[in-house]
């Protein structure tokens, strides 16, 4: 954007972000400290504004004379301690001075030339001070088991993958470490994002909601909490709806997981999982209109764990060797049958490993269908669980969740005979 412009201009960018950087955070603090007496505050609109300019002059002197850009942003950053130095041993709030400190950091980024990056994390820095009520409220709600969850997907999203080697390795040249990884980090994130939903809306909101948002990580472990409720006599009557609508949005999982990590398959497979998409939806829908009101969500338990999520890397490295050999012996009509076989007892593995085929192993059709396939299995699964823990009290959530799964083998078999 800034590569046609003179260079006096671009020089100026820089520093006028720096600037803006600086303005931004000061209009914030001014805002946040305008109850303290004049003269109390250290820093306000005007000492950012100017703060965020002189950072930014250092950074573009920094460009040509790198000891005499460096001598004025210490100097910054030494008159910051200067500054705040006494109050912090009074008032312990050190946001104020982590905050200038953040500003000096950006403008100066920005007076370097990097001019997008800096004007990020000043949206960033102005963003996180601007929500204090709202963490701070967020922080309250935490309980032990959210911060293991944090800590866990912590370490599986950035403890690990960064050290992964990036090549083809192993059998049939079928591994990649890096990219096994990623994929366990792509499915427990969204795990993680539902659970992270589901501890802000879900319980606040009643059993339907819990449900729903549940259901975008694990619609099994939603089925079975409800119709243990359900069964017990404890519920308050919207278990059987829920249960219908925990399905219905897994149906929309995968058809987003296909997206993302099999996209080949992607136009077939959301053809064949429309109708009972409808029927799921429609058939939650007419659960959730004869439910009585229920406040008392029911969420599933932690979905973020070390084991499960290595236990999964091997289940997918082991998949993606036996597809390459069933590649090489029985062509597609074997792969399709190790997808659904997979699939089975993972669905998510099923879809990573029909993604990581080659084109030319099996049609987009056929494959659709074998991930499909994985999706009857289970929601059979999801069948005999509402029965057996409910009982009659989970019927009408049984026939709801039949009924879709009815339609999709429909489907499936019409897809088959265009083979």
């Amino acid at each position: 954007m800034m590569e046609g412009l003179e260079p006096w201009a671009r020089e100026a960018i820089g520093v006028g972000a720096g600037f803006v950087i600086g303005l931004l955070v000061g209009l914030e603090r001014g805002f946040n400290l305008r109850a303290k007496r004049a003269g109390t505050r250290v820093a306000g609109f005007r000492t950012f504004a100017l703060l965020g300019l002189g950072a930014g002059l250092a950074g573009r002197l920094a460009v040509d004379q790198p000891v005499a850009g460096a001598a004025l942003l210490l100097g910054i950053v030494a008159l910051l301690g200067f500054a705040y130095g006494p109050r912090l041993k009074k008032n312990p709030d050190a946001t104020s001075p982590v905050a200038a400190l953040a500003v000096t950091g950006a403008a100066f980024l920005a007076g370097t030339g990097s001019v997008g990056l800096a004007l990020a994390s000043g949206a960033i820095i102005v963003f996180v001070l601007a929500s204090r009520d709202q963490l701070h409220d967020f922080v309250d709600r935490l309980d032990a088991k959210d911060i293991q969850a944090l800590a866990r997907f912590a370490v599986i999203a950035l403890a690990v993958l960064p050290f992964l080697p990036d090549h083809d390795f192993g059998p049939y040249d079928a591994w990649n470490a890096s990219k096994l990884w990623w994929v366990v980090v792509l499915v427990t994130g969204f795990s993680f994002a539902g659970y992270v939903a589901n501890r802000l809306f879900g319980a606040r909101h009643g059993t339907v909601a819990t449900a729903l948002i549940g259901g975008a990580y694990s619609s099994t472990a939603v089925t079975q909490s409800l119709a243990q409720r359900a069964g017990s006599g404890e519920g308050g009557g919207a278990e059987q709806a829920g249960i219908a609508l925990a399905s219905a949005v897994m149906y929309l999982r995968v058809i987003v997981l296909v997206a993302l990590l099999a996209q080949r398959f992607l136009l077939p497979f959301v053809l064949l999982l429309a109708p009972a998409l409808v029927v799921a939806w429609g058939a939650g829908w007419w659960l959730y209109r004869s439910a009585p009101s229920d406040k008392e969500g029911a969420p599933p338990g932690n979905p973020i764990a070390l084991k499960p999520a290595l236990f999964f890397v091997v289940f997918l490295a082991i998949a993606a060797v036996a597809a390459r050999w069933a590649e090489g012996r029985f062509g597609e009509q074997g792969i399709a049958v190790l997808l659904f076989m997979m699939g089975s007892l993972d669905v998510d593995a099923s879809i990573v490993t029909a993604g990581g085929l080659p084109p030319e192993a099996i049609g987009a059709l056929l494959g659709a269908i074998a991930i499909g396939g994985t999706i009857i299995a289970n929601m059979a699964v999801k069948i005999g669980i509402t029965l057996a823990y409910a009982r009659k009290e989970g019927l009408r959530a049984a026939i709801a969740l039949a009924a879709s799964t009815l339609v999709l083998a429909a489907s499936l078999a019409v897809g088959w005979t265009r083979l």
